[in-house]
Parts: structure tokens; sequence; C-alpha cells
């Protein structure tokens, strides 16, 4: 019997490219370590698990052109490792330190036969290669990977210089290709944000399909027949899929949501800052500064600076009770649009895939017994991907989506404010330069080899320095300084090469430099920007 309806959960995967072969250690690195140890080993030690018990479910996976960079790069691979290390020797520091509390002592062997399970799956079930791990995972027809720009670029605020807009489009796409032996369908667009402009570059590149958040369908030209329920094609062809805010609240805000559970771990409190520097220098930076160790004992308890400790069987319980109230959830919401629908709605949920296990420990295990639930113990909707909904169901809805992100007020105001519009001058500066040196080059009929170098790593430090993640940064005023530093710096040295291509005399011992920092995009086609 056919469902009611469909559920599209989406996780988004995606960090800024942060390498840094010039120090030994760098403390915005661990932006990765405490991501592949928290949420991606733990997602796909959950997905592998429902394969494997044949559970019938798809949903859709983003992994960005940095993240998967950054998962297959050699020098990330080996410091990862050693924080591992570092991390399950901590853990055994801490069972001998515990040892005369017996709730201290459990969570402590809790942590440790996590860290050393993480350890183990790291080395010998996915062979250091998670990014083949995930992709095994499409290949068995569980989850749908799909790509997202080349630098999780904000796309809007590039769209009077298309060339740029084109490049972050294409060079993903073939990173892509690289990556996974296929052609995307589907695309993230960075932050969600979406100008018309975009519509014919995502046809150019064959990519079927993307979100909006709700109001860049419902603000569309005509108004959309089933607001946000079904998909809607654009004039160039592809298909945009609304964003259920309702279902994503209930899941990822602080407030509102299942993360703000007393019962749940608490995030913020971390023996990183808990314990004397003394004990914690081996797993601290050289310098002493302070950071999260990942082994947090409190749970959030309640707006209280008293937190209680963690209960682990207390929050699985949670786990369980929110599966199943987000599930009940969603089967009515469902039925009440099917009723009021002549063709099958499709509720489509995306979240930050760093939500399940970083901020949200317990994510992972919602997930999983969410999925459990949905296919097992409802028949009201049927889980999907987006790609799948389009094969099995005919959409004629026509439609110019309205300009749009899922950020604050729905528009650009995240990006672009008084902490961080001083750097579009030059984004956009640098942009044309880049179209005008690639077209220079372009018309010649032989580029040399020094020269072809210059113009790849001139693109890569663009590339760099668009993405979102530091305009975001500045606003929040989370790593400001760094973020701002990463934005001048590959502006910098992007303006240094400018003029080297433009005189053809390459200082190539610079240049050797710039590529080992930045050796993202080995295979970059410069001749997108031309």
């Amino acid at each position: 019997m056919a469902p009611n309806g469909y559920l599209a959960l989406i996780l988004h995967a995606h960090l800024p490219y942060v390498r840094h072969p010039e120090y030994d250690e760098f403390l915005e690195e661990d932006w990765l370590y405490e991501a592949i140890t928290e949420t991606y080993l733990p997602l796909l030690s959950m997905l592998s698990g429902l394969a494997d018990d044949g559970v019938a479910f798809q949903l859709t996976v983003t992994l960005s052109p940095p993240l998967c960079h950054m998962l297959r790069d050699p020098l990330l691979q080996q410091r990862y490792e050693r924080y591992l290390e570092r991390s399950v020797a901590l853990a055994r520091r801490e069972l001998d330190r515990t040892r005369d509390n017996a709730q201290l002592h459990e969570l402590a062997r809790f942590y440790l036969d996590r860290l050393t399970q993480c350890h183990r799956d790291w080395q010998e079930r996915w062979k250091r290669d998670l990014v083949a791990a995930f992709g095994e995972l499409q290949e068995r027809g569980v989850i749908e990977i799909i790509t997202c720009a080349a630098t999780h670029g904000f796309l809007p605020l590039m769209e009077n210089f298309k060339e740029s807009v084109r490049a972050q489009i294409f060079i993903a796409r073939d990173h892509y290709r690289e990556m996974f032996g296929r052609d995307p369908r589907g695309i993230w667009l960075p932050e969600c944000a979406y100008v018309a402009s975009l519509d014919q570059v995502l046809q150019e590149a064959n990519l079927r399909w993307f979100v909006l958040d709700s109001h860049g369908v419902m603000f569309g030209s005509p108004r959309p027949r089933y607001a946000i329920y079904t998909p809607v094609f654009t004039p160039a062809g592809s298909a945009a899929f609304g964003r259920d805010r309702e279902s994503s609240r209930q899941v990822w805000s602080a407030e509102e949501g299942y993360p703000g559970d007393p019962a749940y771990r608490d995030f913020y409190r971390d023996i990183g800052f808990d314990l004397s520097r003394e004990y914690l220098a081996d797993a601290l930076p050289g310098d002493g500064t302070r950071k999260f160790t990942g082994i947090k004992y409190h749970r959030i308890t309640g707006r209280t600076p008293d937190k209680e400790l963690y209960n682990r069987g207390w929050a699985l319980g949670a786990a369980d009770h929110h599966a199943g109230h987000f599930m009940g959830a969603r089967a009515a919401q469902i039925q009440h649009l099917r009723a009021n629908m002549n063709v099958a709605p499709i509720v489509v949920s995306p979240f930050d895939a760093e939500l399940f296990g970083h901020w949200w420990f317990e994510g992972p295990e919602f997930l999983n017994l969410f999925i459990r639930k949905a296919v097992y113990d409802q028949d009201a909707f049927k889980l999907t991907t987006p790609s799948r909904y389009l094969a099995d169901n005919d959409t004629q809805q026509l439609l110019v989506p309205s300009s749009s992100s899922w950020g604050h007020k729905g528009y650009w105001e995240v990006w672009l404010d008084d902490t961080n519009s001083w750097i579009y001058p030059h984004l956009h500066m640098a942009a044309k330069r880049m179209t005008e040196i690639a077209r220079v080059y372009w018309s010649k009929e032989n580029v040399s080899e020094v020269i072809s170098r210059a113009l790849r790593q001139m693109a890569r430090e663009l590339l760099l320095a668009q993405s979102s993640d530091w305009a975001f940064l500045m606003k929040t005023g989370t790593a400001r300084t760094y973020a701002t530093k990463r934005t001048k710096d590959h502006l910098l040295r992007f303006t240094r090469l400018y003029d080297q291509v433009r005189a053809e005399d390459i200082d190539e011992a610079f240049l050797a430099n710039c590529e080992w920092r930045d050796n993202i995009f080995p295979n970059l086609d410069w001749r997108y920007y031309a």
C-alpha cells in the first residue's frame, strides 16, 4: 500500500578548510577531530548497523568538498591519530583519578570504552578513509551523497561575478566525481542561499535539485499550489524543495527542541576547563590554553551552574521517547497534509550533521531509534530522498523562487553586516582579477606549467577566501580573529600571485609554499573562470 506521504532527512556535513602544516599543532584543527570522533564515526556506525539489519530506509548526506579533502588528507589523518591517542590516554588517567567515586568512575569507563571503539573503527573498520565508508553506504543504496559549492561560498553575494559562481559549482561537481566516481544529482546551496541567477548554472552542471528555506518557495512566483510540500521546478529545470521549519525546529532548537532536555549531556561542561592545567598538560596545547577534551561528566540539568552528573541510561531513555514523539508528530503532519492534497506530500527536514553527536551527544542514538520506529512502527509515511521522490512522483509546478537563505531573518544579514561587510570589496576585486587573468591565458595556445600552477593556486586562494564560514564566524564573534586572518591571508597570497602572473615572473619558492599550505583541489581547472 502506498504511504500517505514521504519524509526526507538531509544531514549537511561541512567544516571550513582548516589545515596548518606550518605548525606542529593548531587549535582550530580540533574542529575536524571533534567532528570525526563525535559525529562522523558514530553516524557511520549507526547507518551501517541499519543497513546490516536490513532496515528499509533512505536519507541524504551532504559531504562538502573541504570536508572530503580534509578527511583524506594524510597530514590531518596523522594528526587525528595523535588526537585520538591522547584522548584515549586521558580517559585512562580519568579511570584512575575517579576510582573513589562510583558514578564518575562509571562515566570514565564509558568514555574510555567509547574512545577505544572510535580508535578501532577509525583504524580497522574504516581504514582511515571515511569518505570511502560513506561512499560504500551510497553504493548499498541507503544514503544519497550530494555536493555543495566548492568552499561553501555565499553565492548570492557573488552574483555580479558569475564566473566565480560558476567555478564554485563546477569545481565542486568535478571534486564529487573524483571522490565517488559518479555525478552528483543534488546540491546543498551554502546557507540555503538562493538568487534567480543560480538557476542556469545549476542546470549547466546537471544538478537536478536543491533545498530552499520555506519562504524561498512560498514567496516565489506564482505562489506554489502545495506550499512547501511538493517540489517545484525552476525555469531552467532544477527542482527546489522547501525546508520544513516545524520538523527542523523540533530537533535542533536548544530552547524548544529535544536537545535541551535536562537528561541529555551538557555540551559546555568539560574536564578541559574543570581540572588543573598540570593534570591536563598532555591533553592541552603547549602554551596551556584550555580546550574541550570531549570528556564531559554532567547533564544539562537546567539553567543552573550546579550541573548534576550525566546518567547514560536516562539519556538513552529520553532519546527513545523523543524518537517516538518525532515519529508521531511527522505521521500526524503528513496525514493532515495528505487529507488536503491530491498528491503525496514530502516533508524535507535538513540539519547540520554536526548537530548529531557533537552538539547533541545523543543525536546519533535518536536518529537510529527514529529511523527504526519510522520503518517498523507506522505506515503514514516513508523515508526517502529528494532524488527518489522526483523519480517516483510527477511534479508539474513551475515557479521562480524568491531570493532567500536560512539565516536570521531569511536573507543575507548574517553574512553581510557591520562585522563582516568589509571583506566583500576585496573578494569582488579578487574575483574580477581572477576572471580577467584567466581569460588572458585561456586564449593562449601554450601556457607554461609554472603559469598554470600559479593560476590554479590563485583560484584556490580565492575559493578559500570566499568561504561563508569566515563571515559567519566574524558575525557570531567566535574565532573572529582567526576568521579575519584567514580571509586576509588568502587575499594577500592571491594578490601576490596575480601580480607575478601578470608580470610572468613567478617566485617558484613562494608558489610552492602556497601549494604546500593549501593543497585542496589538486586537479582544479582554472579555465572555469574564463
